[in-house]
């Protein structure tokens, strides 16, 4: 039992395009991308909000203080 060849895919998309046409097929393309990037920045905002909702983890994002540069010259000021 064989799977699809190269010929056979190449025949398919020639039926497609045929079908639909090259510029009805740029915008469902263009259309499928917006929303796959939609999807992706909404699981994105939903694991930053989790992350917020989570109060060991607001907790140690508090506590973890990032080190500046003026810091870290202050600190050798002191020496």
């Amino acid at each position: 039992m064989g799977g699809i060849s190269i010929w056979q895919l190449l025949i398919i998309l020639v039926i497609v395009v045929l079908l639909f046409g090259t510029k009805r097929l740029k915008s469902i393309g263009s259309d499928l991308g917006g929303a796959v990037k939609g999807f992706k920045k909404a699981v994105t905002d939903e694991e930053q909000d989790a992350d917020f909702k989570d109060p060991k983890k607001v907790e140690e994002k508090q506590t973890a203080e990032p080190v500046n540069a003026d810091t870290k010259s202050e600190t050798k000021d002191k020496s």
